[in-house]
């Protein structure tokens, strides 16, 4: 479907890759893996065309459809939600305008019998079209789509102009999910979903027909879809069998093996540069010296990747806090109008590691400020215990650190009582080295201030910590190392993310927030999921017997309501047809007997002709009068009707 041959691409006068040479199949799902920086968000630009590469160049079957989601996000305006998604599904609007032309067209008097069998085949050509591409429930796949990524039926009306940063990404993501892609390229898709869209989307993406491309520090997320690992490192592109887990296995298997080759090379270079060091002026050894020389230089070296640097992070002792740190009391609060938690009632115990999970907007973040005490609940009251210390975490770590500071003080704001030395040697740990600790926080990168705010975090010394998003910035290796200094923290957390992976290890009690109410629920975050799947297997099984039940109080009331109907209306009803047939029958003989007083034999006959007038006359009168009986009784039937429906 794809294939790159000889790519090279430079940035700020370095090469990110060189000379990559790859092939991506169809129904190819890969997980796009590299440190920060390496270049996975280019490489996908290249594929779709933003990007042009130095040299090489990369072959894209015709018809290929791809869709690209970024990380910088581009705001939907002008359109309601659900004409905005709808406009991105190919065809619907060209197939619908050239079919009305055609119908017009079919219309024209003038139309030959010629064009109009061309018209009717184009408007075969179209039908068929339509099927093809489910084009008659579309709506319905729309809905489907926007409801799994977290929109309400009501905002399908609003305007795309009204709808923050997070939801501006899915909506992208919808149009891309039903542009009927070959290929989707997703880069970091899961830094802006809550809990139950990541479960939704997962599912999504498992089923899709076509090839995937996902560039993601959510370990659980790629596992759960992709099949093969792409690795980008050291400037080049690697291809792995399996998914994620699978690629860090077959890596690690890769590279024992790999340096016991190196250590055997390494022996006979030595070896051979010896004999020919040893033998080099010796004419009798000549040949022998050459044919070594010529050996080293055809040798393929076995050439193993650095260890990528690693945050080494660890917690210090914290002080021991009360049995509970923290106890809410009836705690609300609203924005305006908009409430978001209402009498919020639980205390954390110490030692407790919980996760917050809830869907966006149920009032996550809200919750981990006021215990943190960043935020006021407009009522209720929070208890902090003896000795608790608080560090707060903030998700948009930017907001928090002063932009004009450099490194060395934004920690030593923190934590005055330690050197500059000793300042250097923790940025060091977090991958600030040399001349990086003068830097400025406003020239950071997301990722980078991410690190200065877990750094200054980990000089804290608190014994409550509360993380809002920690790992949205971090790249797989650093992710491992908080996942495990946080689960050797002796003290208390509270965690705000979607992360499975990071929350399974580090959590033993989830609370989740919905509906502006809280419902703590011991065990780990898989434990949480599996019982809320099965929670939510059955409440739709409920919902589907409630269906049943009520088409069939339904059919049983329809039911009913026609013998009420029939019982109240039989009578009526009978008298209704009789006058039908009267009516029907008296009108054929009025006709019968205009056509007779039309004849000129009974016309010229006087007392042929009185008797038929006299006849005719009776059957008017006759027919008059069943008219109106037909008037009382269709009347009467219908005012029963109107009845019972009330």
């Amino acid at each position: 479907m794809i294939e790159i041959k000889n790519l090279s691409i430079q940035f700020t006068g370095e090469n990110l890759f060189e000379n990559v040479n790859l092939r991506i199949g169809k129904h190819d799902k890969i997980a796009l893996v590299g440190s920060n920086g390496t270049g996975k968000s280019t490489l996908l630009k290249l594929l779709c065309g933003i990007e042009k590469a130095e040299s090489g160049e990369i072959r894209i079957q015709k018809g290929i459809r791809i869709g690209y989601l970024q990380q910088d996000l581009i705001s939907s305006k002008g359109q309601t939600l659900f004409a905005e998604v709808k406009s991105s599904l190919p065809n619907l609007k060209s197939l619908d305008e050239r079919e009305m032309e055609i119908l017009d067209g079919l219309n024209a008097p003038s139309l030959s019998d010629e064009d109009r069998e061309e018209l009717l085949e184009e408007l075969g050509e179209i039908h068929h079209k339509k099927e093809e591409i489910d084009f008659y429930s579309a709506d319905s796949r729309i809905e489907k789509v926007l409801e799994g990524l977290g929109f309400r039926k009501k905002d399908f009306t609003r305007s795309t102009a009204e709808f923050s940063g997070g939801w501006q990404m899915r909506i992208q993501l919808a149009q891309i999910l039903l542009a009927e892609n070959d290929l989707i390229l997703l880069d970091e898709p899961t830094n802006h979903l809550d809990l139950d869209t990541l479960t939704w989307l997962e599912d999504f993406l498992y089923s899709f027909k076509g090839s995937l491309i996902i560039v993601s520090h959510d370990r659980h997320f790629i596992n759960s879809i992709t099949t093969k690992t792409l690795e980008v490192f050291d400037r080049q592109i690697g291809f792995f069998p399996g998914n994620y887990s699978a690629y860090l296995k077959f890596k690690d298997e890769r590279d024992i093996q790999l340096r016991a080759q190196q250590k055997t090379q390494e022996k006979k270079i030595r070896e051979t540069e010896k004999f020919i060091e040893r033998f080099r002026y010796k004419s009798t050894k000549a040949k022998q010296v050459q044919s070594r020389i010529k050996q080293l230089e055809k040798l393929d070296t076995v050439s193993i990747a650095e260890e990528e640097k690693k945050i080494e992070l660890r917690f210090p002792e914290p002080p021991r806090s009360g049995i509970v740190p923290v106890e809410l009391k009836k705690i609300s609060k609203s924005y305006g109008e908009l409430s978001v938690l209402a009498n919020v009632d639980f205390l954390i115990e110490r030692g407790d590691k919980i996760a917050i999970v809830g869907p966006n907007g149920a009032g996550k973040t809200t919750l981990a400020k006021i215990i943190g005490g960043k935020l006021s609940p407009s009522s209720g009251e929070i208890v902090y215990g003896h000795n608790t210390l608080v560090s707060y975490y903030e998700q948009e770590v930017a907001d928090a650190l002063n932009p004009e500071d450099d490194l060395i003080d934004s920690l030593e704001e923190i934590n005055n009582d330690l050197s500059a030395g000793q300042l250097r040697s923790i940025l060091g740990s977090f991958l600030f080295s040399g001349d990086d600790v003068f830097k400025k926080i406003r020239v950071l990168s997301g990722g980078e201030k991410s690190r200065v705010a877990l750094a200054r975090l980990l000089l804290t010394k608190s014994n409550l910590i509360i993380l809002d998003e920690p790992t949205n910035h971090l790249d797989f290796s650093s992710k491992e190392i908080l996942k495990h200094a946080l689960m050797e923290f002796s003290g208390t957390l509270i965690i705000v993310s979607h992360d499975i992976d990071f929350l399974e290890s580090v959590t033993n009690k989830v609370l989740e927030i919905r509906d502006r109410h809280v419902k703590v629920i011991p065990g780990g975050i898989n434990y949480y999921l599996r019982k809320k799947k099965e929670d939510d297997q059955v409440l739709a099984e409920s919902r589907i017997s409630e269906q049943k039940n009520t088409r069939r109080d339904q059919k049983r009331s329809e039911a009913e309501f026609r013998q009420q109907k029939f019982i109240l209306t039989k009578d009526l009803k009978a008298d209704l047809t009789k006058c039908e047939k009267n009516i029907t029958r008296l009108e054929s003989e009025k006709i019968i007997i205009e056509q007779e007083l039309a004849d000129p034999k009974i016309f010229s006959n006087s007392k042929l002709a009185k008797e038929k007038n006299l006849g005719y006359e009776k059957i008017k009168l006759t027919l008059e009068s069943e008219y109106t009986k037909w008037t009382e009784l269709t009347n009467k039937i219908e005012e029963i009707e109107k009845n019972l429906n009330l």
